[in-house]
């Protein structure tokens, strides 16, 4: 056997093992099969195989990221944009993916979920200014805006 389709194959078992892990964007294999010391056309050879049989797909691999920080509630918007393209997401296929996340989970539904089950008995008006800087940052930092975050928590607290 070839030396060179020899390593073609590891390259490609290697990549099936990380996938079989959890799903991954192609710069993310990439990486990944660098470390393991992989040549790259090795390395190209495994990933053209695994695109020509689904097994990676950045597009599909974004919008299933993008749903599962929305749904569990680690991010929105921007802050998941920001994890998109450190993942070796592109700017446009990021964008799509959010957009996509965020018609099926309303950003202020995520954002009165987190409220009351982070912060049950948070109370704008009777919190001190440090509890209330800590809660409107949690929120930030997920990539709500603060129009958002006011307008969720004036709900929560019931004010006109």
């Amino acid at each position: 056997m070839d030396k060179s389709k020899s390593k073609d194959s590891k390259s490609f078992a290697a990549a099936l093992r990380i996938l079989t892990r959890r799903d991954r964007s192609e710069t993310e294999l990439r990486q990944k099969l660098v470390q393991f010391g992989f040549s790259l056309p090795a390395i190209d050879t495994a990933i053209e195989k695994c695109r020509d049989y689904n097994y990676l797909d950045d597009r599909r691999y974004a919008v299933e990221r993008a749903r599962a920080l929305m749904r569990s509630g680690r991010g929105v918007g921007p802050r998941i944009m920001v994890d998109l393209r450190r993942r070796g997401i592109n700017e446009n296929m990021a964008q799509q993916a959010v957009e996509t996340a965020a018609s099926e989970f309303p950003a202020e539904d995520i954002l009165r979920q987190q409220l009351t089950r982070r912060f049950p008995t948070f109370n704008y008006d009777t919190a001190d200014a440090r509890e209330r800087r800590r809660v409107v940052s949690f929120f930030q930092r997920r990539g709500f805006g603060l129009d958002e975050i006011f307008q969720v928590i004036k709900e929560h607290n019931h004010i006109p």
